[in-house]
């Protein structure tokens, strides 16, 4: 016979069980926290091995697959990225690392796709949604693409994949170069649309492996305009893993990028692609907000990166952060399980009262 005391025991295990399965913790620890180091002397903003990176704890983040915001990807392959942070009087530098079984530097072929990662801070007070911020919540993103860096070296175009393509004829470029022609030598830039709408793309040269981007929910990605771009950037694949440096001056010029202080703590998160597992776009692998302390806190409480907010990169210039487009994602399931539990838990309880049978 089930008495009413081993009935309740029994919800209770039931009820752990159901959490255990779902993954949903019953105690939740300290939120993770990179600690930047202040460096006497300049960053090592081109060197990925250099010693002066031991001056700062490594932070290992846990990553998963970005499953919001279709196309699902659900098999993104990079779980964890390690994050350590430098600043001196003028900078703060990144050094992010993950491990990466394949290089991929290319994505001229439509089949193609290069390794990356990007860091993301608010623009706003709080904390806006992780996946690229939402409405009334921007967010300033820095991307470093591995195809980018290449091409610092190397300008890769359809004919370094194909060097035997034929053209027939250029009539506005370099005749004897065919398809190899230079962007330098367009007469006339106009037929080159791309690099005409100052489509970062399309430069004919980059000056940075890192873009320096503003979103406000998906789909609002924008990139600022070449004379904004003031991220700098490196990257090293050896050994199977990718090292990448991420540095930019402390205060922008720039209204709409993050700002950084001494004595504060900002937010932060990351993203990574894995190009030989065709990821792209919003097919990645992200973290959640983590904590970014810069020199000793003053005020103790978590700041925005920006001071102020920028400009929505949606037009909805009336929208709030309070509005948080991503939540519904995160709060409706969390609501309909309490729900559940407690509806469950209520069931429980009445069953428990009526009589036993003797």
């Amino acid at each position: 016979m089930i008495t009413r005391s081993r009935l309740l025991l029994i919800s209770l295990l039931a009820l752990a069980g159901v959490f255990t399965f779902l993954k949903i913790p019953l105690a939740s620890s300290q939120g993770v926290t990179i600690a930047a180091a202040q460096v006497e002397g300049t960053l090592p903003l081109d060197d990925v091995g250099a010693a002066l990176w031991d001056e700062a704890t490594a932070v290992s983040i846990p990553l998963s697959a970005q499953i919001v915001a279709r196309p699902i990807f659900p098999d993104a392959n990079v779980k964890v990225v390690d994050v350590r942070a430098l600043y001196n009087d003028e900078q703060i530098a990144f050094l992010v690392e993950w491990e990466d079984s394949t290089l991929d530097e290319t994505a001229v072929r439509v089949q193609d796709f290069a390794d990356a990662i990007a860091i993301q801070f608010p623009l706003v007070e709080g904390q806006p949604f992780f996946c690229m911020g939402q409405q009334g919540g921007n967010v300033n993103i820095w991307h470093w693409k591995a195809d980018w860096q290449a091409g610092m070296v190397a300008r890769q175009d359809v004919d370094s994949v194909y060097p035997d393509m034929y053209v027939d004829n250029y009539t506005f470029a370099d005749e004897e170069a065919g398809a190899a022609a230079p962007v330098s030598s367009y007469e006339d830039i106009n037929y080159l649309p791309a690099l005409a709408a100052d489509n970062l793309f399309a430069s004919a040269s980059y000056i940075s492996p890192v873009e320096d981007l503003i979103a406000g929910s998906f789909g609002s990605l924008t990139s600022q305009p070449a004379d904004m771009q003031n991220v700098q950037g490196h990257g090293e694949y050896a050994d199977g893993k990718w090292r990448v440096v991420f540095a930019r001056n402390l205060a922008s010029p720039e209204g709409v990028d993050a700002q950084f202080e001494t004595g504060q703590v900002y937010s932060l998160a990351l993203a990574a692609w894995d190009g030989a597992n065709e990821e792209r776009n919003g097919q990645k692998s992200t973290s959640q907000w983590v904590s970014l302390q810069v020199g000793g806190t003053g005020s103790g409480g978590a700041a925005s990166g920006s001071s102020v907010s920028g400009p929505s990169v949606s037009g909805d210039s009336g929208s709030s952060v309070n509005a948080m487009e991503g939540l519904p994602y995160i709060v409706i399931p969390t609501i309909i399980l309490f729900a559940l539990v407690v509806g469950f838990v209520i069931a429980v309880w009445l069953f428990s009262k009526l009589p036993d049978r003797k």
